[in-house]
């Protein structure tokens, strides 16, 4: 299905799956390399055309990433073209190279928190995401690969539970607070120049929207401790970034959104 919608009208050549990631899409890559194909069936058409209007929309704050090449849609299918982000994503460079890019990340994360909220129509706020964990739990679907070790040691609806006490805050901190996240800050989505290592652009924008900068800064800061050597070192960039950024690191609120966040997905 998704194959004859390609060849359709995506500008012909060959394309090859793509079989890393995490999404539910189905997504291929150009053989040359330039173009991405995102394809769902029509059921979740409406989502893919968010990201598509996210995508546009990033591109014309001057934030760098793929840019929206074509769009195409049928009574069982939509798809999504975008170009490439030239680069290595930075889950697949070894711990000094990523100790290379960290302070451009950080200034990357920087200057995307700073675009004017107010402008941007998305919203990623917690108000929205807990009613999608809510949901998540009650459906039964929260995936237990999401899940940390210790998480899945406990029942999800035990889970979502434990962060309820703490919503009231984190509202109030999201007010005061609110700016343009990815929403999906992981390694993954952020691709580095290999000559450089500098930041060439973010991927995967389904999620970007208003909301608090933890959203992003704390499955950033656990996904690179994949990464580092060690927890000292961990602790190093994770001082380090913050430094960069311009914050004094919260643990607490850090840990409710990395908390959050499995809960999310499903």
């Amino acid at each position: 299905m998704f194959r004859t919608l390609l060849n359709a009208g995506h500008g012909g050549g060959a394309w090859e799956p793509v079989t890393d990631g995490e999404s539910e899409a189905s997504v291929f890559r150009s053989e040359d390399g330039s173009r991405y194909a995102k394809c769902v069936p029509a059921d979740s058409a409406t989502s893919l055309e968010e990201e598509r209007e996210r995508v546009r929309w990033l591109g014309e704050q001057g934030i760098p990433g793929p840019r929206v090449l074509d769009w195409r849609d049928t009574p069982d299918a939509a798809c999504l073209v975008t170009s490439a982000v030239s680069g290595v994503p930075a889950d697949r460079v070894p711990a000094p190279g990523l100790q290379a890019a960290w302070e451009s990340i950080a200034d990357a994360v920087r200057r995307l928190h700073e675009l004017p909220v107010r402008r941007c129509p998305f919203t990623r706020d917690l108000s929205g995401m807990f009613a999608t964990a809510r949901d998540v739990v009650a459906r039964g679907a929260v995936n237990p690969d999401f899940l940390s070790e210790d998480q899945r040691r406990t029942s999800p609806d035990e889970l979502l539970a434990r962060l309820v006490p703490q919503l009231e805050q984190r509202l109030a901190q999201e007010a005061a607070e609110t700016v343009v996240c990815h929403g999906d800050l992981c390694l993954p989505n952020i691709i580095l120049d290999p000559e450089t290592m500098n930041v060439a652009g973010f991927i995967d924008l389904g999620r970007l929207g208003g909301a608090d900068p933890y959203v992003d800064i704390a499955l950033l800061l656990a996904n690179s401790r994949e990464t580092w050597a060690d927890e000292r070192q961990a602790n190093s960039a994770d001082e380090a970034f913050a430094k960069r950024y311009g914050i004094v690191l919260d643990r607490d609120r850090e840990k409710f959104y990395l908390r959050l966040d499995p809960l999310t997905w499903g």
